[in-house]
């Protein structure tokens, strides 16, 4: 195989030694006679396939961070123990990835110098595991996670014209690797097939664009209203969840609505707790030790008070944004107690803020109980019904009768027989699609979706219409005034047109200047 010009020795040998393990001179592997067979161009095949499901993993994995602290939760209710998951997911993620693109990177510059592919035995274990790991997570994910494939196809939409540009660009700058192997090769047959392959992933890629489709490929003037903020437990990046902190940091981020979950105590007085249990959110196992497994509803009101609902956010760091609080914030947080409804209200009430919540748990057998003492701390207030968003399907018709004011929100889809029309919705975020957003938008039904963090996603369903959206990071969505891109479809057009053209010339030129 001959060297190729500008492509020294000491380089090759380099090249040799890592990808091969061979610790000779490109000299003395030339003089050897050794060529790349079949079967190190089927590792090398193997090696490209791996790299290309690594890259598809980083991808996932960098998608579902938007709904990682779920993730994180669920552990800790498993095993007891906190932790940002989400740390070792991208970690692992970058060494898998990193050394699979370094391998293809020394095959490809080794190809160019014109040096056999002998991949060392080391590498191959070391790509089978890749494989292994990378096929766990997926495997994992789909039994675990499934509703991330959803969001893995509604994140298309926000990258699909970026991803599009970055395949092309990448299978392009293949080209010149493609052509040194294909004029070395011997083989006319394998000559045909990879030409033939190549040349249908090209002409794929560049006709892909007619099967891209996002909300955020539309005209300025065409852009709808900036969704309203709904602080999901208050501003738990901010402030423990649930707590009165929490509402008044929501109320800093210019959020219009309080999301909680309500429970009622032993002794009748409803409380903001989103765990059925206290262990993760307070210090019972330090209060009451022996009790600390009963749920929530076990404790009277007397007994919720000693609790300290705040010190774990400062000891457990559930966002990295805990690290950035000052120290009147901190010493704040590590004296907040668990907050009765009548007081949340009262805090609304005076913020104009309105709060919807959900009414927890919903196979208790006192439930109704729970709806009466919920719906007196309501009317006890005073404050205006039309703040209030109901959530509870258990007794939404005694609810309507006893207490006709409070908007009524549902957590579903409208139905064709609907007897009466829905005019709030709350659904995850994975189950509507874009154009439900905006039949809905025109139907004046409102779309809250949840739990929305990352800026991608709120840029996304911004340019589909919905209403509002429910998030952890009130203080990021805020400082948006526009969403992250924004293209006409005549400049997308534009686009697609000049990228695929540019391809196509430097694969020519890859060919012709390689022969």
């Amino acid at each position: 195989m001959a060297e190729l010009p500008g492509c020294c020795r000491p380089c090759a040998t380099c090249l040799l030694c890592l990808y091969s393990c061979r610790w000779i001179s490109a000299r003395k592997e030339k003089r050897k006679g050794l060529r790349t067979t079949k079967c190190d161009c089927s590792w090398f095949l193997f090696l490209f396939c791996v790299f290309l499901f690594t890259l598809v993993w980083l991808y996932f994995a960098i998608v579902i961070l938007n709904d990682f602290h779920n993730f994180n939760e669920f552990i800790f209710k498993q095993r007891k123990l906190w932790l940002d998951w989400s740390l070792v997911l991208l970690i692992a993620t970058a060494v898998l990835i990193t050394y699979s693109a370094v391998l293809l990177v020394l095959a490809l510059c080794l190809q160019l110098c014109g040096q056999p592919l002998k991949l060392h035995w080391v590498h191959k274990s070391l790509l089978i595991v890749t494989v292994l790991v990378v096929a766990a997570a997926f495997t994992g994910l789909g039994i675990k996670w499934a509703e991330e494939w959803r969001s893995a196809r509604i994140s298309l939409q926000a990258t699909g014209p970026f991803l599009h540009i970055g395949i092309v660009g990448g299978m392009t700058l293949l080209a010149w690797p493609l052509a040194s192997f294909i004029y070395c090769s011997r083989s006319a047959g394998l000559k045909v097939f990879l030409l033939l392959v190549y040349s249908a992933v090209m002409v794929v890629l560049y006709l892909s664009p007619l099967m891209i489709t996002s909300p955020c490929i539309m005209e300025e003037n065409q852009l709808p209203p900036k969704p309203a903020l709904v602080g999901h437990r208050g501003a738990p990046m901010l402030a423990p969840e649930n707590t009165l902190m929490s509402l008044h940091k929501a109320v800093g981020c210019d959020v219009q609505v309080f999301e909680t979950d309500v429970m009622v105590s032993a002794d009748g007085i409803p409380f903001l707790m989103h765990d059925e249990k206290l262990t993760r959110t307070t210090n019972v196992q330090d209060v009451f030790p022996e009790r600390a497994s009963l749920n929530s509803t076990a404790f009277n009101w007397t007994d919720l008070q000693q609790l300290d609902a705040g010190s774990w956010f400062l000891e457990r760091r559930p966002f990295s944004t805990v690290q950035s609080l000052s120290a009147g914030d901190r010493k704040q947080a590590s004296k907040q107690k668990i907050p009765s409804l009548e007081e949340v209200l009262e805090a609304a009430k005076h913020s104009n803020i309105s709060i919807m919540f959900d009414l927890r748990p919903e196979n208790h057998t006192d439930y109704q109980s729970f709806v009466n003492a919920t719906l007196d701390a309501i009317l006890q207030s005073g404050i205006p019904l039309q703040q209030i968003l109901w959530l509870p399907d258990g007794f939404r018709e005694q609810v309507k009768q006893q207490v006709p004011g409070i908007q009524q929100v549902y957590g579903r889809k409208r139905l064709q027989d609907e007897k009466e029309p829905l005019l709030h919705v709350n659904l995850p975020y994975q189950d509507m699609s874009s154009e439900e957003i905006r039949q809905y938008r025109q139907d004046n039904i409102s779309v809250n979706l949840y739990v929305v963090n990352q800026p991608w996603l709120f840029s996304v369903l911004w340019c589909a219409g919905v209403s509002s959206v429910t998030t952890n990071a009130c203080q990021v969505l805020k400082e948006m005034k526009h969403p992250m891109w924004l293209l006409p479809s005549s400049t997308y057009l534009m686009i697609w047109i000049v990228a695929d053209c540019v391809s196509f010339l430097m694969i020519l030129w890859a060919f012709l200047l390689v022969k």
